[in-house]
């Protein structure tokens, strides 16, 4: 029996998304699996407690996080977000999760 997973978005306004999207997988590949296709503009990164998939637009980034639980989740979203707002310190970015 697989574990049911839960997941959710966050739509960030940006003109630098696509490089957002490269810092971030760039930065995790380090360490855990990740996928990037700059071209394409999207990118996957595989935590030991969840996944992030990350779609660059000409007007943001898209984030969706997957997990297996509430507090795994949570987790999951505020590395996510501590790792993108360090990378973008340069501009106020706002997150918005959803679902």
């Amino acid at each position: 029996m697989s574990a049911v997973m839960t997941t959710t978005k966050a739509r960030v306004a940006t003109a630098s998304g696509r490089r957002y999207l490269g810092q971030m997988c760039k930065h995790f590949g380090h360490k855990i699996p990740t996928e990037l296709d700059l071209e394409a503009g999207h990118g996957r990164i595989v935590f030991p407690f969840g996944t992030c998939r990350l779609e660059s637009d000409a007007t943001g980034l898209t984030i969706e996080a997957e997990a297996t639980d509430g507090e795994t989740m949570e987790r999951l979203r505020q590395v996510i977000e501590s790792h993108l707002l360090r990378f973008a310190f340069r501009e106020e970015l706002t997150l918005a999760w959803g679902t």
